[in-house]
C-alpha cells in the first residue's frame, strides 16, 4: 500500500491507498516542536486505531510546506517503515508544466493540487484550496499550471479580524441564514463565509475573463465545504485532492 502525507500550516494529513482506493483518510496536528520520534508514535497509533499494518506499506510520499516538520516527519517515517520517503519538490516528476516566473519557488501544496486537478477534472481547470491561506490556480488545457493568487485563509482573517477589533467576538465559521444580518454575529459570520465566496466567485469571474478559458472548478480543504454551498460557481468539493496528487504523482516517480 501506498502512505501519503500532506503537511500543511495546520494540519497534517494522512491517506492511506490500496492500488487507487483510498481507504484510510486521518489527521493530525501540525507542530514544528514534534520530534521524529514523536510523530513515529502518533502515526503508529493512527495505524493501530482504523486497524491497518505499518508493513503493509510498501510507499510513501510526502508533500510539505513546513520545512521543520518535514524533517521530523522524514525521521519518523525511516523509524517506522524502514524507508526513505519521496518529497515533492525540484526534480520529481508531475505530469504538469509551471508556466511562472520561477517554478522552483512552487509550493508543494500547490503542485500537489494541481497535479490532482489535472489528472482528474476537465482542463482548462481553476483549482481552489482553501486552508491557513486559499489559494486559486489555473491549469489550462495543455496541463500547464499558469499561475494565480494567494489570499489570507478564511480562518486566519477571522482570527485576525477578532483580535483586532476589541469588541468583535470569535464566531462559528458556518453561513448565515441571509446576508443582511441583524446582529453581531450574523453580520460577521455574513462577511467571512458569504464575503469569502463572493470573492471566490468574483476571481473565478475576473481570472476568465483575464485567461479566455472557461474553467472547470474544484475546491479542497477544510473549510471549503463551508464556503462553497454559497458561491453562485459551480465549484466541486473534493475533500481528498491532494492525497490524490500525491498518489499520482508517486506513479509517475516509482522505480
Amino acid at each position: 500500500m501506498l502512505l501519503v502525507f500532506d503537511v500543511g500550516n495546520t494540519n497534517i494529513k494522512l491517506g492511506l491507498f490500496k492500488n487507487e482506493d483510498l481507504v484510510m483518510i486521518a489527521r493530525t496536528s501540525t507542530d514544528e516542536s514534534k520530534t521524529g520520534d514523536e510523530l513515529a508514535l502518533e502515526i503508529k497509533g493512527i495505524f493501530e486505531v482504523y486497524g491497518f499494518d505499518i508493513n503493509s506499506v510498501e510507499g510513501i510520499i510526502i508533500s510539505s510546506v513546513v520545512p521543520q516538520v518535514l524533517t521530523s516527519l522524514k525521521r519518523a517515517v525511516k523509524l517506522l517503515f524502514k524507508m526513505e520517503p519521496l518529497v515533492v519538490g525540484p526534480g520529481l516528476k508531475t505530469g504538469i508544466n509551471l508556466k511562472i516566473d520561477n517554478p522552483a519557488s512552487a509550493g508543494a501544496d500547490l503542485v500537489t493540487g494541481c497535479v490532482g486537478a489535472a489528472e482528474m477534472y476537465k482542463l482548462p481547470c481553476i483549482a481552489i484550496s482553501m486552508g491557513t491561506a486559499t489559494t486559486v490556480f489555473v491549469i489550462d488545457e495543455n496541463k500547464s499550471m499558469i499561475g494565480g493568487a494567494i489570499i489570507p485563509g478564511v480562518g486566519t482573517s477571522l482570527n485576525a479580524l477578532v483580535k483586532e477589533g476589541a469588541l468583535l467576538p470569535s464566531v462559528a465559521i458556518h453561513a448565515p441564514s441571509k446576508v443582511v444580518g441583524k446582529n453581531t454575529d450574523e453580520c460577521m459570520r455574513s462577511g467571512i463565509v458569504i464575503g469569502t465566496a463572493s470573492m471566490i466567485d468574483g476571481m473565478i469571474d475576473r481570472i476568465e475573463e483575464e485567461t479566455g478559458f472557461k474553467c472547470s472548478l474544484v475546491a479542497t480543504g477544510g473549510l471549503a465545504a463551508e464556503i462553497v454551498p454559497s458561491c453562485k460557481h459551480k465549484i466541486k468539493l473534493r475533500d481528498d485532492l491532494m492525497l490524490q496528487g500525491l498518489r499520482l504523482i508517486y506513479e509517475k516517480n516509482k522505480l
